[in-house]
């Protein structure tokens, strides 16, 4: 197979978990989770483990049994969290290759890596969805022949409209398709 050119490969890196609002939840809830621990031993061992407020008051049960239920189910949580973003959920990239002539959309799963291949003459169109209100959503998805729409980009945090329709558009004209939805 002869090497491809650089503008037969089009590569976009998908980013994962490992983001600032993550880490910042993950964070939160650590410390919180630690807080209510300590709380509850405090009253346990009628001792102030925290310079905070006189946990040592409280009447062990129940307020101090209630509070490390919470500070356990916090730590697990927190674990959770970390451990997703350790493993950074949901990173990988789309590479759409003329020269090979496929598509190969890669992510990385919380037990296991996750490679999808599309042949570039199975997609039919580009799309770009957009939906305001409570549960917000602005996506990229790949509208496939005989499959349903395979998402793009990033979960979570919505992109800005703006780059939405650029990276949409960009796509679009790179794979010779048109755009949906804008």
């Amino acid at each position: 197979m002869p090497p491809t050119d650089l503008t037969d490969v089009l590569e976009q890196p998908v980013l994962g978990s490992r983001r600032p609002s993550n880490l910042l939840v993950a964070l939160v809830v650590s410390l919180g989770g630690v807080g209510f621990l300590l709380t509850s031993l405090s009253s346990y061992l009628h001792r102030d483990l925290l310079p905070v407020g006189h946990p040592a008051e409280l009447v062990w049960l129940p307020q101090g049994a209630v509070m490390g239920l919470y500070g356990l189910a916090a730590v697990l949580l927190a674990t959770y969290l970390w451990s997703v973003i350790g493993i950074d959920v949901g990173a990988g990239s789309n590479r759409f290759d003329r020269g090979a002539g496929k598509a190969t959309i890669t992510r990385r799963g919380f037990r296991r890596r996750i490679d999808v291949e599309i042949p570039l003459r199975e997609i039919q169109a580009v799309k770009v969805e957009v939906r305001d209100g409570l549960n917000p959503r602005r996506r990229l998805a790949l509208r496939v022949q005989g499959r349903r729409d395979l998402p793009l980009t990033r979960v979570g945090e919505p992109m800005p409209l703006a780059d939405l329709e650029l990276a949409g558009a960009q796509l679009a004209r790179f794979l010779g398709v048109p755009l949906e939805g804008v």
